[in-house]
C-alpha cells in the first residue's frame, strides 16, 4: 500500500505504524540514475599559497565554505585564477544544470511536509513545522552542490524576514519560504517582490490582512506599506515620505487571508468592498481611481525598479559579499546592472563578482554563526542529521533559521555577533570531538586524505599556515578545534 510519512504524522499511533508494514519501496523512477553520496575520499589538494587565492576566496563567499575536493575542482575550471572564478560563477548562477541528487535524497523527508499547499500545513503542529524548516535549511546548506543558490535563499529570507511565531505564520511560513525565497532566489526581483506582497505569511506578519476601508473615515494599516518602502525596496533613505507610506497603504487595502474558515484556509483574497478605490499619489505619481486590486501592481511597478531600490539592494548585496562597509564604486556597478537587467538577479550578481572590490576583499568578512557552523560541517565532511543539538548551538549563537523577531532580518555586520563567541569556541571543541549527538567527524581519514597536519591546516585556512599557527596547532593538543576557533577560519 502507499502510506506516506505525512499520513503517519497525521494519523499517529500504533495503527499508523502497523500500516507501514506493507509500504511500497522507493520507486524505480527515483532510483534510476541516482548516483548516491558524492565521493569525499582523497587525496585532496589544499591551497599552496601564503595568501588566500581567488579559488579559495570564491568558495568562502559564493558558498558556505569548501568540502574536501572543492578547492582543486574550482582551480581546474580555468587556465588562470580569474578564468576559474568566472567559470565557477557561471556554474553556480545556473543551479538547474547542477546535479544535486544526494542533497535532494537526504532532504526528501522534509520536502514531503514542506511542499504541502498552504492550507494543508495547518494539519501539523507548529513546532514540528519549524523544526522541519530548520533542519532542511541546515542540511541543504551543508549538502547542496548548488551553493550560491542556497546562499541567496538565506539572503532573501533575511530581506523578506517573517517571524513564524506570529498568528498563522506558524503554518504559513513554510509555504512562503518555498514560493518566495526558494522559487525566486536567482530569478527576477520584481516577480519575487510581488510573490512576497501576496504571500499569506507576509499578509499575516505585517498586518496586510487587516488593512481595509470599511467606512469612509477608516485609516489604513500602514505596517506593510512602511516595510515595503523602508526594507524591501527603496531603503530608509530612499526619498519617500510619511504621506507616501499612507498612500501606499491605501493602495493595498482589501487584501486578506482566509483564517477562521476551515474551507480554503490560507487562501489570499481581494475584497473590493474593503478597498479604498479613490485616487492616490505615490512618489509624485498619480494613481487614478477605480483600479481596484490593480492598485497593488501600480505600487509595485513604481518601487520595484526605482533607482533608490537598485541602490538599496546593491548596497545589501555588496555588504553580504564584499564588506560590512560596502565600497561605493562596487555599489554603483551592481545597481547599474540591476537597473539594466530590469531586476534580474543573475546579471546583478555577475556584475558584483566581476568587480575588483569583490576579488580583492579576501579573508576580511566575519562569518555569521550559521555560515560558521555550516562551513565547519562542510570542511570536516561531517555526517549530520541537522537535529536539535546542532540547532541548539545556532540558537545560543543567536542565528537559528527562521527565529529573527523583527522585519529587518538577521544583521549582516560583524559587531552584533561578537557577544556569542564563547558558543563558537564550544562548537569548535565539540565537533571534532564527536560530542554533538547526530553529528560525526572521522578526523583520521580527513587528515590522511589531505596528506598530513600542515595540509589540513592549509585546507581549513584557505592558505598556508603561518609559523605561529603551526606551533599553536601542535602545542594545543586539539589542533582541529583550535583551527575552527581561529580567526583564520572564522573570517572568510
Amino acid at each position: 500500500m502507499n502510506f506516506s510519512r505525512r499520513t503517519f504524522l497525521r494519523v499517529g499511533g500504533g495503527a499508523a505504524l502497523a500500516a507501514t508494514a506493507g509500504c511500497d519501496p522507493l520507486p524505480k523512477s527515483f532510483l534510476l540514475g541516482f548516483q548516491g553520496k558524492p565521493e569525499r575520499t582523497g587525496p585532496f589538494h589544499p591551497p599552496t599559497s601564503a595568501s588566500i587565492d581567488l579559488a579559495a576566496h570564491a568558495l568562502n563567499r559564493l558558498s558556505f565554505g569548501p568540502c574536501p575536493g572543492d578547492y582543486a575542482r574550482v582551480k581546474k575550471l580555468g587556465g588562470n585564477e580569474r578564468e576559474a572564478l568566472q567559470n565557477y560563477v557561471e556554474e553556480q548562477l545556473h543551479p538547474e544544470k547542477i546535479s544535486d541528487d544526494w542533497c535532494d535524497y537526504s532532504t526528501r523527508r522534509f520536502a514531503e511536509t514542506l511542499n504541502e499547499p498552504a492550507g494543508e500545513l495547518f494539519e501539523y503542529q507548529e513546532k514540528f513545522l519549524l523544526s522541519e524548516m530548520t533542519r532542511e535549511a541546515i542540511l541543504r546548506a551543508v549538502l547542496t552542490e548548488r551553493q550560491l543558490y542556497e546562499v541567496m535563499v538565506q539572503f532573501w529570507t533575511d530581506h523578506f524576514n517573517i517571524d513564524p511565531s506570529k498568528g498563522d505564520c506558524r503554518w504559513l511560513k513554510a509555504s512562503d519560504d518555498r514560493l518566495v525565497a526558494r522559487h525566486h532566489a536567482l530569478g527576477n526581483f520584481p516577480e519575487m517582490l510581488r510573490a512576497s506582497a501576496l504571500s499569506p505569511a507576509m499578509l499575516w506578519y505585517l498586518d496586510g490582512r487587516v488593512n481595509r476601508r470599511d467606512k469612509p473615515d477608516d485609516k489604513p494599516n500602514e505596517n506593510y506599506a512602511r516595510e515595503l518602502l523602508e526594507l524591501h525596496t527603496l531603503g530608509v533613505h530612499g526619498g519617500y515620505t510619511q504621506r507616501d507610506v499612507m498612500e501606499v497603504a491605501r493602495c493595498l487595502t482589501g487584501w486578506t487571508v482566509r483564517s477562521k474558515e476551515k474551507l480554503q484556509i490560507g487562501k489570499v483574497e481581494f475584497h473590493p468592498a474593503r478597498h479604498d478605490n479613490g485616487a492616490k499619489e505615490v512618489l509624485g505619481r498619480r494613481i487614478p481611481p477605480g483600479l481596484g486590486e490593480k492598485d497593488l501592481d501600480r505600487v509595485l511597478d513604481l518601487v520595484a525598479l526605482h533607482p533608490a531600490t537598485a541602490k538599496h539592494l546593491a548596497t545589501k548585496l555588496c555588504r553580504h559579499f564584499i564588506a560590512d562597509e560596502p565600497p561605493a564604486s562596487a555599489v554603483t556597478a551592481v545597481a547599474q546592472a540591476f537597473t539594466a537587467s530590469r531586476g534580474e538577479i543573475r546579471p546583478t550578481l555577475r556584475a558584483l563578482f566581476a568587480t575588483e572590490e569583490f576579488q580583492t576583499a579576501r579573508g576580511t568578512k566575519f562569518k555569521r554563526p550559521f555560515h560558521f557552523v555550516v562551513s565547519a560541517l562542510r570542511a570536516t565532511a561531517a555526517e549530520t542529521d541537522a537535529g536539535e543539538p546542532v540547532n541548539d548551538y545556532l540558537l545560543r549563537m543567536g542565528h537559528a533559521p527562521f527565529r529573527y523577531p523583527t522585519p529587518d532580518g538577521y544583521p549582516e555586520e560583524a559587531s552584533p555577533w561578537m557577544g556569542t563567541l564563547l558558543w563558537r569556541w564550544n562548537f569548535a571543541v565539540a565537533l571534532p570531538g564527536n560530542k554533538i549527538k547526530g553529528t560525526s567527524v572521522v578526523l583520521k581519514a580527513l587528515k590522511q586524505n589531505l596528506g598530513g597536519d600542515e595540509k589540513l591546516m592549509a585546507y581549513f585556512l584557505g592558505r598556508l599556515p603561518t609559523t605561529e599557527e603551526i606551533d599553536s596547532y601542535h602545542q594545543s593538543g586539539a589542533g582541529l578545534a583550535l583551527l575552527l576557533a581561529s580567526p583564520g577560519f572564522q573570517m572568510c
